[in-house]
């Protein structure tokens, strides 16, 4: 019989050490700043066993993003250019935009769905987010769906 799987969104803060510590081992593996399990495990302060008990089970939220689809919401405040800002962030990362929808401004936030690729995407998907984020002008953003 095939065994259900459950994913949780949770966050950082209140996951126990061992959780952290399995990312930070994996995260020093994939940039090979240690060349192996033993060396990372040793590194980040727990033991092979524990790493390899909950390697497969613990990812950050924006791994595994590659060659999907991701849509996020923003809200924006009403100003020339903010849009298009947005969306040279998106471009200069190397994501594919699918689709765009933008409502008529409300006191003077308009939102803006952004659908786009991430298969092509040079860097991080959490990184091009906390950029778009942080733009002047942007009242919220959150990822609505992920495929």
């Amino acid at each position: 019989m095939k065994e259900d799987k459950n994913f949780y969104i949770v966050e950082k803060n209140v996951l126990p050490e061992i959780f952290l510590k399995v990312m930070e081992a994996k995260k020093l593996l994939e940039s090979k700043k240690e060349r192996t399990v033993q060396d990372a495990v040793n590194k980040v302060g727990i033991s092979r066993s524990a790493f390899y008990k909950y390697r497969d089970a613990v990812h950050p939220l924006f791994e595994n993003t590659r060659g999907r689809t991701v849509t996020i919401s923003i809200n924006l405040e009403h100003k020339p250019g903010l849009l298009s800002a947005v969306l040279n962030n998106v471009a200069d990362e190397g994501a594919n935009i699918l689709t765009i929808n933008q409502t008529i401004p409300i006191n003077g936030i308009a939102n803006v769905s952004i659908s786009m690729e991430t298969n092509e995407m040079r860097g991080d998907l959490g990184m091009l987010l906390h950029r778009i984020e942080t733009l002047e002008g942007v009242q919220s953003l959150q990822i609505i769906a992920r495929e």
